[in-house]
């Protein structure tokens, strides 16, 4: 990349210089001084030099993401946008081996930076491997503005995306970086929140549609049949679980589409159990920052949860519900009627220090948690979901420890020791939320188990699910007959191990009882009965009160 060189006006210094090249200095070398000078017009000399060169891209989440910085030297300057485009973004991306160029913006979308602008155009034919062959245009209006107009790529890097065939950057065919050539997306289960991740990489704002069935044309090479199970606030698209590998045979026709607002906006809900609760956290000129207020209410929330394809706001919080956020107050003292489609429709003030309102939270209607109830503790009982206002059950068709471990990590429970069904530990009320689960590799939360879909369903109560997680300290009947008979163990510090029969009588047996949700104790069985176990013994002496 070289900077033009002008016609230049003034005196000729030097004339007839000659060097052998091994000299420091120009004026080591033999030239004429003289000021008759026969030199003719447009003989005048230039010079191009070989320059240490290097970029990178910052303030964009990834080396392969950001605002464009080039040094040339030991001169770094940020690019002008004014003539910038997918061509000149892709030779910085070849450059940086970050694959190809997904978006090209020239709008300061990753922030101005604190450094000098090139005040030319860069015009580039996209197929250069290498951004200083581009060639550099004088600007034909004024300079490029340094807070408005800093050029910005998004690379592909390893995976994508990007979106082709649609009327923008913001919308089309989605396709990924599949070793060395793009493919694309089985449209299998994706979904609008599989979307809202895609926008929020690309910077395109939120999600509007997610169509299926080639909407936008069939793409060529590859075809991503794995299922994304995006929450919806994962920063990357690669930051999602992925399930069903393999196991959906896919055509081109079945190509999977993305529809962004392309707004500069975009919102989350932060460290919230669901893409439907949690901090209410804005991406405002390049960075993630904070919603804050000190008269949050129901009208501000239900812009957020009706934005957020959530429902309607049932729960109100400020920061000691979902913990303070960081970055600038993008949006502080907000004032909303209610029916606004985006949260920065309403009025308010941005802040870039620290205010000191809140932040704000809020719990929307369609948000999903999980319970155990019933079960003595919260680390045991009958599966409950709450979903669309209220709580309901799991049938237990298809129920296993499998299933059973997604719960107990989910609640921090530890492991899953019992996966019980047949309502073991009573009958629910309300709906049963889910049938005919179906563990994959990476599902984390019960409801990425789902074969079918919500409400589709089979059963009564009396096939209510449960679950007996360790939680820090468990406890099980072994090698009886049922598992309210056996040997006594206990699960602590990562294993299992015995009950000492010192001291150990009916009161002690009437708690381990209760806490099974077995009754009442009959008797106590020494070794002969059950059999001696193995490993740690963990408890001896043990005494217990009626009443524990």
């Amino acid at each position: 990349m070289a900077i033009p060189i002008s016609q230049d006006t003034g005196p000729i210094v030097l004339e007839k210089v000659h060097c052998n090249g091994t000299e420091s200095s120009l004026t080591e070398c033999s030239f004429s001084a003289s000021d008759k000078h026969v030199c003719e017009t447009g003989t005048i000399v230039g010079v191009i030099c070989q320059v240490r060169k290097a970029a990178v891209l910052r303030d964009g989440g990834s080396p392969c993401a950001g605002r464009v910085e080039a040094t040339s030297n030991s001169w770094t300057y940020v690019i002008c946008g004014r003539m910038w485009g997918m061509n000149e973004a892709r030779a910085f991306c070849k450059f940086l081996s970050c694959g190809d160029s997904v978006s090209a913006s020239g709008n300061s979308q990753f922030g101005a930076g604190h450094i000098s602008m090139l005040n030319f155009g860069l015009h580039c034919k996209g197929t250069e491997e290498d951004p200083w062959k581009c060639e550099v245009k004088p600007l034909t209006h004024k300079n490029c503005s340094a807070e408005k107009e800093v050029a910005g790529v998004i690379c592909s890097g390893q995976r994508g995306p990007r979106l082709v065939g649609g009327n923008d950057t913001c919308s089309g065919r989605l396709e990924i970086f599949l070793g060395d050539t793009w493919g694309t997306v089985c449209d299998t289960y994706w979904d609008l929140q599989d979307a809202a991740v895609v926008c929020n990489q690309l910077g395109c704002g939120a999600a509007i549609e997610a169509p299926g069935g080639a909407f936008f044309g069939e793409g060529n090479g590859s075809i991503w049949n794995d299922i994304y199970e995006c929450i919806g606030n994962e920063m990357q698209l690669r930051d999602c679980t992925v399930s069903s590998w393999g196991q959906h045979r896919c055509s081109h026709s079945n190509d999977a589409g993305v529809i962004c607002s392309g707004e500069d906006w975009q919102m989350r809900l932060s460290n919230g159990e669901t893409i439907c609760d949690g901090r209410v956290e804005v991406y405002y000129a390049g960075t993630w920052g904070r919603v804050t207020d000190t008269q949050w209410n129901f009208n501000d929330a239900d812009v957020v949860c009706r934005q957020q394809n959530c429902g309607s706001a049932i729960n109100i919080y400020n920061h000691t519900k979902f913990g303070k956020g960081t970055g600038p107050s993008w949006i502080n003292n907000v004032k909303c009627n209610g029916n606004e489609p985006f949260l920065w429709n309403c009025s308010f003030t941005q802040m870039q220090e620290l205010p000191i309102a809140d932040d704000v939270g809020v719990v929307c209607s369609d948000h999903t948690q999980i319970r155990l109830v019933d079960g003595g503790s919260r680390c045991a009982g009958r599966v409950e979901l709450y979903s669309n206002g209220m709580w309901g059950t799991v049938c237990d068709d298809s129920w296993d420890l499998v299933d059973a471990q997604v719960v107990c990590q989910h609640l921090k429970c530890g492991q899953a020791l019992n996966a019980t069904a047949s309502g073991w530990f009573g009958p629910g009320v309300g709906p049963i939320c889910l049938d005919n689960l179906k563990y994959g590799v990476n599902d984390s939360v019960l409801w990425e188990c789902l074969a079918g879909s919500w409400g589709e369903i089979d059963c009564s109560h009396k096939e209510d699910a449960g679950v007996i997680c360790s939680g820090k300290m468990a406890l099980r009947l072994q090698d009886g007959a049922n598992p309210c008979q056996g040997r006594i163990e206990v699960f602590y510090n990562g294993t299992w191990g015995t009950v000492c029969a010192d001291s150990f009588g009916i009161k002690e047996a009437e708690v381990i009882c209760k806490q099974l949700g077995c009754g009442s104790a009959q008797s106590v069985e020494g070794a002969i009965t059950f059999g001696s176990g193995s490993g740690q013994i963990w408890l001896d002496d043990v005494n217990c009160r009626l009443h524990d």
